[in-house]
């Protein structure tokens, strides 16, 4: 009969480390709901992420640790679950209340993919069991009601307050705000920086997002007037800078990475998009914009980079149908990657909470 109590399940435990956050799991309160039966164990083991890469590493972990400290225990059954965590350092009176962490995804000029990348993440968490929402900041290019094939207007009713509220719409386990949902596909937007500003801070107070995971915001291109607004506007859990390869791109890449530091807001990581094309009938990599450019300018600030997306007509077909790749070719190798990329970027998110950095909030 093993010497299995919940004080030597503990113990043993004690060893196991998450890989991400160098922690025990013990110290990190990951182990939840202990039950023993005779030399039979089972417990929850409540990963910071539902997107966590390294489920299955920490699992076997777990067990390795338990049959080594505990002889003789039996059948050990672990249950994975998830509670994605919030930054305690953000202040109490932010208006995303159930919010639990917001993104950026930037860039520091246009053409780079940016909403490309930002639609098909927010989509790959959601496919990983995270809850996701994702407001188009970019008020002059607004392209995320195209790109998701979205072309109702959001409900519109009154709070117990009497306050106007906003429903968010809803499509591929996401929840959607963009000002293309009040306006006409062509009609510009001809607003000066404090009206667009102003229009995205009342998508975060008068629009009811319920309960979030992850809030992404997709970003207007550069690192002007209006973007600078808009990171002191928006409390910010970190931000993350798309680039292509090539030097040009990085160059603004660049800019906007010194943007968001000089502001403390986090810098989760690089995603370089168009990073090569892969010719689908012999496999060969065309470097097109060139190689490495967004790994290398990762290196240079000492941010992670997160992983590099392919060429692949699919995703430009999928942008301009409303069909983003994670969900039309979920078993294709561009959506492995941009899941994997969700991922490590999730994992990211977890570490910046974790780590309890400053986040700034100039009002």
């Amino acid at each position: 009969m093993a010497n299995l109590t919940t004080d030597a399940v503990l113990s043993a435990l004690k060893s196991v480390q998450d890989p991400d956050l160098h922690r025990s799991l013990i110290a990190l309160n990951m182990i939840k709901n202990i039950k023993i039966d005779g030399s039979n164990l089972s417990f929850d083991l409540e990963l910071t992420t539902p997107a966590c890469p390294l489920k299955d590493k920490m699992k076997a972990d777990c067990i390795a640790a338990l049959k080594t400290s505990i002889g003789g225990i039996g059948e050990i059954n672990i249950n994975i679950t998830s509670n994605v965590r919030t930054r305690s350092t953000v202040p109490s009176e932010v208006i995303l209340k159930g919010v639990k962490n917001t993104i950026a995804v930037a860039s520091g000029k246009g053409g780079v993919g940016k909403s490309t990348v930002a639609v098909n993440l927010a989509v790959a968490l959601a496919r990983q069991g995270a809850k996701v929402g994702l407001l188009d900041a970019d008020i002059y290019g607004p392209s995320i009601p195209l790109m998701l094939g979205v072309e109702n207007k959001p409900a519109i009713y009154q709070d117990p307050n009497d306050s106007t509220k906003m429903l968010p719409l809803e499509k591929f386990g996401i929840k959607i705000m963009s000002i293309g949902f009040m306006i006409d596909g062509d009609t510009p937007v001809v607003w000066r920086g404090p009206m667009a500003s102003g229009a995205v801070k009342q998508f975060m107070s008068d629009v009811t997002w319920g309960d979030l995971d992850y809030l992404i915001y997709d970003m207007p291109p550069g690192t002007g007037d209006i973007q600078l607004t808009l990171v002191q506007t928006i409390p910010l859990s970190g931000a993350v800078i798309v680039t292509t390869p090539q030097e040009v791109s990085l160059i603004d890449a660049r800019k906007g990475l010194k943007m968001f530091s000089r502001l403390n807001v986090p810098l989760l990581g690089v995603v370089e998009n168009m990073s090569c094309f892969i010719a689908p009938d012999t496999g060969v990599n065309y470097d097109i914009f060139g190689n490495g450019g967004g790994k290398k300018l990762s290196e240079e600030n000492d941010v992670p980079f997160l992983g590099g997306i392919p060429i692949d007509p699919r995703i430009r077909i999928g942008g301009d149908n409303g069909q983003p790749i994670v969900d039309a070719f979920p078993e294709s190798e561009h959506a492995k990657i941009i899941m994997d990329i969700a991922s490590r970027l999730a994992s990211q998110v977890s570490i910046s909470s974790e780590n309890n950095w400053k986040v700034e909030i100039i009002k």
